[in-house]
């Protein structure tokens, strides 16, 4: 199958994963234009992809585009949304051999468009066919299968539940959850507020890591800083992070060297940048519209002075049919216009 660069040769995934630190999959933002962006910014991250159905991979018209990305986005990780177990095995297969790094199932999301599907948090309801997807899935691929889940259901407020779900799973091989620290409401909350309503209780997802040492427990929910994930990271082994990596991708540049003990890819903003214009150029002679390339970057200058001017130039020019590389670098030239001046 066709990979961003033209090669039809699946990468080799890798067998072991560092889940130290993650992007939450989030749909319409973990396009594969912001991943190659992040990339400019932090070379360890897990990356994941916007949560793709089995129904898009089994029955759309022309799968393949769902499970395209750039070759510098490795190591990433392709979500899954679905219940039906066969469903999810033939695309767990379908996964590796499109060589991502591992296969996560969605049973965290709380919309109602998808609990009409059974895709979701609401699977939390159904243990055993989640367990059977989880079998099956690990059963038709090498990758790595993880999931993705929360605490608890609307009213369930007992630590037990999730200590249950979690050992439940855990029966079928599976050794990586992601836990969303919020219990899902299924009626009556938007997905919006369904991250932020719900209490976030850390202290859940620590217990976990108490009650079963030898899992890999990922932290998910509520962190917006670096010092915020060192501080997680005493009590649980990764850390996912959601919007605030989106809004602020900024804070991914340090990630390397404070999570990682690594070196920082770049040292300023226009660097990053700088390192993303020969992929807008590919995209764009691809037939790709810039604000949809652009769109992604608007936060890089948050809290920067020329940093409302460089997203007031991006939304006004950006979307024009005929736009090119040329109006990012002049918004780029705007920002060190405005910090010359300053």
């Amino acid at each position: 199958m066709p990979l961003e660069n033209g090669s039809t040769t699946p990468v080799s995934p890798s067998t072991k994963l560092n889940h130290r630190f993650s992007i939450a999959p989030m749909m319409d933002w973990t396009t594969s234009d912001y991943r190659v962006f992040a990339r400019t910014l932090t070379k360890n991250t897990l990356l994941y992809t916007e949560m793709v159905t089995t129904g898009a991979l089994l029955q759309g018209n022309h799968p393949e585009r769902f499970l395209r990305y750039d070759e510098c986005e490795h190591p990433i990780a392709l979500q899954l949304g679905g219940s039906d177990a066969p469903a999810l095995g033939k695309c767990a297969k379908m996964a590796e051999q499109a060589g991502f790094d591992e296969v996560n199932l969605n049973v965290g999301c709380p919309s109602d468009r998808v609990q009409n599907s059974l895709i979701g948090a609401c699977l939390m309801a159904y243990p055993d066919k989640v367990k059977d997807a989880m079998r099956t899935m690990q059963d038709a691929c090498s990758i790595p299968v993880t999931i993705k889940h929360r605490i608890g259901l609307d009213e369930q407020e007992e630590y037990s539940v999730v200590r249950d779900f979690v050992g439940d799973m855990a029966t079928t091989g599976v050794t990586t959850f992601i836990v969303h620290a919020r219990n899902a409401i299924l009626q009556g909350l938007s997905p919006k507020e369904n991250r932020e309503v719900p209490p976030l209780k850390y202290h859940y997802v620590h217990q976990l890591k108490k009650d079963f040492p030898d899992l890999e427990i990922i932290l998910n929910g509520g962190i917006k800083t670096l010092a915020e994930c060192q501080e997680q990271l005493a009590h649980v082994d990764g850390v996912m992070v959601g919007r605030e990596a989106y809004h602020n991708p900024w804070i991914l540049n340090q990630v390397d060297e404070v999570l990682f003990g690594g070196q920082s890819l770049v040292h300023d903003r226009y660097a990053a940048l700088e390192a993303y214009v020969p992929y807008v150029e590919r995209k764009l002679e691809e037939g790709e519209r810039l604000m949809h390339l652009t769109r992604h970057i608007l936060g890089i200058f948050q809290g920067e002075a020329g940093g409302k001017q460089f997203r007031r130039y991006l939304s006004e020019n950006g979307h024009k049919a005929d736009a090119k590389v040329n109006v990012l670098l002049e918004a780029i030239e705007l920002v060190k216009n405005h910090q010359r001046k300053g």
